[in-house]
């Protein structure tokens, strides 16, 4: 079985006409600009890189897992003022996931969860490579496992 694989962040232009709206309109759509005042603190789950302190980032619910199934689920998120997607190489792990505690959840072609496990970003490729052994696995979810927050998504290479 495969095990090589490629994590992708949020598609930035899913959020372009939000990037544009005032505090009101942000309000509306539960959503909220603010400055980074931490670092580490802040993580992008479009560019997956941290805010710099000072950088503004945009907080909002995010449907990340837009599944019709049971595990259907959004949550917050920071998206970073100007981010580009990540464009990461065949079995990179981004820096903002290497330091943290994270939870990986494993899911099927029906997009039911079949596995999950906290490890330390220390561990994540090895945690990603023992999960794609399993034939049943279609993809990965990392997310913050303190928080509960989603970071991104794993898929083979």
């Amino acid at each position: 079985m495969k095990t090589d694989f490629r994590i992708n962040g949020i598609d930035e232009h899913s959020f372009s006409e939000l990037l544009s709206l005032n505090e009101q309109e942000l309000e509306n759509h539960n959503a909220k600009w603010i400055t980074a005042d931490t670092n580490p603190g802040y993580p992008c789950r479009v560019s997956l890189i941290e805010a710099n302190i000072g950088e503004r980032v945009l907080a909002l619910p995010y449907l990340h897992h837009n599944a019709d199934s049971p595990y259907r689920a959004s949550g917050p998120i920071f998206v970073r003022e100007n981010a580009i997607k990540a464009k990461l190489n065949i079995n990179e792990i981004p820096e903002i996931l290497r330091e943290r505690l994270l939870s990986i959840r494993a899911y099927n072609k029906q997009q039911i969860m079949i596995h999950a496990e906290i490890l330390q970003g220390s561990e994540l490729e090895p945690g990603i490579r023992k999960q794609l052994l399993n034939h049943e696995v279609e993809y990965i979810h990392i997310h913050n496992a303190n928080r509960g927050c989603f970071n991104c998504s794993v898929h083979r290479a």
